[in-house]
């Protein structure tokens, strides 16, 4: 199937390339930039805005399947620029598949389109949005996928994956800004650390999207349907970002700060850069706080049932696999500075 992935330049939308081009599927691929590995896969690339409708009909022209990956993620942002990529880029993608009769689209969603800042434990699909959010990224990601969503018919079949705290090598965004926290002496344990979350391997999350697409078509039992996607085995979220830190060489995580305090002091500083129009991101905010203390981990016996979806990665391999490029050159320049915040291609 001729396939284009938005973001496949970025860490997820990068695997799922990977995925289809080892199975010799043809790739384009739209992104804010260029990138050298992508001509080394044999990928077609198209350089651009997804806020920009003329650029996405472009890019989906001729396609059979689309893949919507990219996505501004990240914790603190203008309310502009998160509805310009994930629900304007969102709604030119699904336009862009109705005008040139592609019938199939994978939407690249997250749970925390459902997080109510409470523990969910066990969670099923059939969790319902929350009144309100903390923060811009998952509710523009929740508008987003409602639309996905509702846009599922004869001519389009539309499905979400919820993906849960991807992680693995080549991570350019939650373990480089682990390690440079840990290092600087400026990483906190939020909460008593019993929390307890869903994690997912890279190469698991990228596999459950093409078995998505595999199973897609106008009236199959997945379409119009969210999934979430994980290990399958929730793990303690300090110890795990720990023995991270351990493979880094970085410190272990020992000072902590209480949830309550740190949910508080969040919103302060939100205030306090909001105000002073402070474009950096603050150390802590009530959306961080919530994530960092609560526990959030889900059933995903839909997605193994419906998608034929099984972590084939297991939790100690991928940690092996990052190890190993953690100790390879390619991941040298890590620990050096944290990164700057995520752009649209994820």
């Amino acid at each position: 199937m001729r396939a284009l992935v938005t973001g496949g330049g970025g860490f997820l939308g990068g695997a799922i390339v990977r995925q289809l081009r080892a199975r010799d599927d043809p790739v384009r691929s739209i992104s804010r930039k260029q990138y050298p590995e992508l001509q080394t896969l044999g990928v077609e690339q198209r350089s651009g805005d997804l806020a920009d409708a003329a650029t996405v009909a472009d890019a989906v022209a001729g396609c059979e399947v689309v893949f919507h990956v990219a996505a501004k993620a990240g914790i603190w942002g203008s309310a502009d620029e998160f509805w310009r990529a994930n629900v304007v880029g969102t709604r030119n993608v699904l336009t862009a598949c109705r005008k040139h009769g592609v019938r199939r689209l994978v939407f690249t969603s997250s749970p925390s389109v459902i997080g109510s800042g409470h523990d969910i434990e066990g969670g099923s699909e059939s969790l319902p949005y929350p009144r309100r959010y903390t923060a811009h990224y998952p509710r523009t990601k929740a508008i987003a996928e409602a639309e996905v969503l509702a846009a599922n018919g004869p001519e389009l079949a539309t499905v979400a994956l919820r993906p849960h705290l991807i992680w693995g090598p080549g991570d350019p965004h939650l373990i480089p800004r682990l390690i440079a926290r840990a290092k600087a002496g400026r990483l906190r344990q939020v909460g008593d650390g019993s929390n307890r979350v869903d994690v997912t391997y890279i190469d698991n999350a990228a596999a459950a999207h093409l078995l998505a697409a595999d199973r897609l078509a106008p009236g199959s039992p997945i379409a119009g349907r969210a999934y979430f996607i994980s290990q399958g085995e929730p793990v303690a979220l300090w110890p795990f970002i720990n023995r991270v830190l351990e493979l880094a060489g970085a410190p272990r995580v020992t000072r902590r700060i209480p949830a309550g305090v740190a949910y508080v002091a969040g919103g302060v500083l939100e205030a306090v850069y909001g105000l002073l129009r402070i474009s950096s991101e603050p150390p802590m905010t009530r959306f961080l706080a919530q994530q960092l203390s609560t526990s959030h981990w889900f059933d995903i016996s839909a997605a193994r049932r419906d998608l034929g979806y099984e972590p084939t990665i297991s939790i100690e391999e991928g940690f092996q696999r990052l190890a190993a490029w953690l100790r390879g050159p390619s991941a040298a320049g890590l620990t050096i500075v944290a990164p700057a915040a995520p752009d649209y291609d994820r």
